[in-house]
């Protein structure tokens, strides 16, 4: 989410707004409707302890991605998006379908992880929009990390207690406070 706030886009989730009013593939589905861009890490697929089976929410996502931009209008099939994973080809294991895609390990490491975002927005946006170097974007988040519990105690909230909106609100401010 640091990345994208800090190359001037907007992260979006499903969980930026609770409504039980909504369902939750629904939301899901407008979300990818609206969104050029879509990033996913498919990396945490694991069991459930409960029931032993596997949570495969983000490849389902990831599968809706890839259908708007096959099946969708034009506007859809400009459609760019980012595949991540925790170690390479890993995913073949499980979703052997997507073989032959350029999927980026990030090996669990949030450098390796906005390095691939990075990369990712710096090719697809196409030069519209300057975008600060993977070394600057860490120094950045390091910084901001070291700044978030600050913020949360003016908010009277432990990190942890924050929504993604809130958390996406945060990031935003301190982009914006801390030019680059």
């Amino acid at each position: 989410m640091f990345v994208v706030q800090q190359c001037g886009l907007v992260a979006r989730c499903a969980l930026e707004v609770e409504d039980s009013g909504e369902e939750r593939i629904r939301k899901i589905k407008r979300l990818i409707r609206e969104s050029r861009y879509g990033i996913h890490d498919i990396s945490r697929v694991q069991l459930d302890g409960g029931t032993g089976l596997p949570r495969f929410n983000m490849p389902l996502e990831l599968g809706l991605f890839l259908g708007a931009q096959e099946y969708g209008d034009a506007g859809q099939r400009l459609k760019k998006c980012l595949v991540l994973d925790s170690e390479p080809y890993r995913y073949q294991s499980f979703c052997s379908d997507l073989a032959g895609q350029d999927i980026r390990a990030h090996h669990n490491k949030p450098a390796r992880a906005i390095a691939a975002v990075r990369g990712m927005l710096a090719t697809s946006l196409g030069g519209e929009r300057r975008i600060p170097g993977e070394a600057r974007i860490n120094a950045r988040f390091t910084e901001f990390r070291k700044e978030l519990p600050l913020y949360c105690r003016q908010l009277h909230v432990r990190p942890s207690e924050l929504q993604f909106g809130e958390f996406r609100g945060l990031v935003q401010e301190w982009v914006v406070n801390h030019p680059l």
